[in-house]
């Protein structure tokens, strides 16, 4: 039985004599560690003091633990980093937030603020987060999205040169306060009514905090420059700002672009031969989720906010042309069957759009239509193609995230469906290099000094699975549905799982990054 056992005493047989002894506050043995660099398994011993790793080394006369994990017949890693969350928009309102979701998956590092959307107001996000208390570690993007929206709301020009100031000081504030780059949502308004000099010129002022450029593409599909221009875009806005591009959640979205991964990866690659740091991440999932009106509702319909954009959708005069741009982009997600409504009114949850359409007697777009006026529902869009996703996720600037967000099982399932469906079950990847994509290789490309590989001196973040059980439970259906087979979670050296069972602790830190 895995449980704690007080003052272990670790002995090895055939050494004797007199021997000095080391003592821990936990010490992990009997376990195969992958120790997140992408090597392979080993049989070691890992002993953590404070929230440290003061120890990684084979078993000896002389490890002496207040309380012990015995891993074996289990997978010992750095615990995962999920660099792509929405979970500064989903934190309590009071109390702690305990991230479940998150760490049933064996996360002790989330990322959030992405998609442009992380608060103008870094130091008073992390601080809030701070006081609250965090059951993993939290850092957070400035977002082009929101600090636009805070200078100028959701007007459809260019900034002035007073307003692009304005923004540049709010960059600059948050990252001075800890953010760990700027984020963008250019396929989302107010953000794709930006120009790409304007994203410039702010990624510059990450750029001079040492941060990264987190974008979600102008274009996933051919809904305006498609998905090889607004890749093209991303590396165009790293080499002029000098900055890092980090792609988020890359895909093919829609069945006009399946199969052009192959041309996307050949673009990174030869900005990565010209000196130009480019990283993606990736879900391991054939649908998307967004809204209804991001998937089908035309941006210059946007402009002016929530209301304007309701206007226009019942206006006899525009709704005519409204309706068949809108018909266009159902066709390239694949059609109304391939529209699941996850979110929003009881009454139309678990369908597609087709079935409700159907149900109630309209058109889908129509349908589409009255859902957006009734508050819009969330949806998971099934929108990729299974050569795609792989041919992406065998690159080795690839790594996992969940892009988490109610109503889809990517933010309660994705490291252990990309575990069980991509190493144990169709092996595209190998075990440790879904380790390391999981959580070093997501260290690195941040600039997190101190986590996601298992050495003396790092964090103690580790997580310890059993490779048998370690899998997703959530659905699309049923999407809020804790994963399996996390045995032992610490964060900051303090248990988070133990025996299977979450522990009611809050050990996570705010992760700040400065120059």
């Amino acid at each position: 039985m895995r449980f704690l056992t007080l003052v272990f005493f670790v002995l090895v047989s055939g050494i004797s004599g007199a021997t000095a002894t080391e003592n821990f506050d936990y010490l992990i043995t009997g376990g195969l560690v992958f120790d997140g660099s992408g090597s392979t398994g080993q049989r070691i011993v890992i002993g953590v003091t404070g929230d440290k790793i003061t120890y990684v080394g084979a078993a000896k006369v002389g490890l002496q633990a207040a309380n012990h994990i015995n891993a074996s017949g289990l997978i010992v890693t750095p615990g995962f980093i999920d660099p792509h969350t929405h979970a500064i928009q989903e934190r309590p309102v009071e109390g702690p937030d305990r991230l479940n979701s998150y760490v049933t998956q064996g996360v002790t590092t989330v990322f959030s603020g992405n998609d442009g959307g992380g608060p103008a107001d870094t130091a008073a996000a992390l601080a809030q987060i701070k006081k609250q208390g965090i059951a993993a570690n939290f850092g957070l993007f400035v977002g082009h999205g929101a600090v636009r929206r805070h200078v100028m709301g959701m007007a459809d020009r260019a900034p002035t040169d007073g307003e692009l100031s304005q923004m540049k000081q709010l960059v600059s504030d948050a990252m001075r306060a800890g953010a760990l780059g700027l984020s963008s949502g250019l396929f989302y308004a107010p953000g794709s009514f930006a120009e790409t000099d304007e994203v410039i010129e702010l990624a510059k002022v990450a750029a001079a905090y040492g941060g990264v450029y987190e974008s979600h593409l102008r274009d996933e599909s051919n809904y305006s420059i498609g998905v090889i221009g607004a890749v093209a875009e991303a590396i165009k806005i790293g080499e002029q700002a000098k900055i890092p591009v980090h792609i988020a959640h890359i895909k093919a979205l829609g069945v006009d672009v399946w199969g052009q991964s192959g041309a996307i990866i050949k673009l990174i690659e030869a900005a990565h031969a010209r000196g130009q740091k480019v990283t993606a991440d990736q879900y391991p999932w054939l649908a998307s989720g967004t809204r209804v009106s991001n998937a089908l509702v035309p941006r210059r319909a946007m402009a002016g906010g929530t209301e304007a954009m309701k206007a226009r959708l019942t206006d006899s005069d525009l709704l005519p042309q409204l309706k068949i741009e809108m018909r266009e982009n159902m066709r390239r997600r694949g059609g109304k069957s391939s529209i699941l409504l996850t979110g929003g009114r009881k009454k139309w949850l678990g369908l597609t759009l087709g079935d409700y359409a159907d149900q109630i007697g309209k058109s889908p777009i129509d349908t589409a239509i009255d859902i957006v006026l009734d508050g819009d529902a969330g949806i998971a869009s099934f929108n990729m193609n299974e050569t795609d996703v792989r041919n992406f996720m065998t690159q080795s600037w690839v790594m996992t995230s969940s892009d988490g967000g109610d109503g889809h099982p990517r933010k309660y399932a994705s490291f252990p469906q990309k575990y069980r469906r991509y190493v144990v079950e169709e092996q595209t990847l190998l075990l440790a290099d879904f380790i390391h994509k999981s959580s070093r290789l997501t260290a690195e490309t941040f600039g997190l000094k101190d986590r996601g590989i298992l050495r003396k001196g790092m964090k103690a973040d580790i997580l310890v699975f059993d490779p048998l059980t370690f899998g997703p439970n959530a659905t699309y259906q049923n999407a809020a549905e804790t994963s399996s087979g996390v045995e032992f979670l610490l964060v900051n050296g303090t248990p988070v799982i133990w025996g299977r069972q979450v522990k009611p602790v809050t050990p996570g830190a705010t992760i700040a990054k400065s120059k």
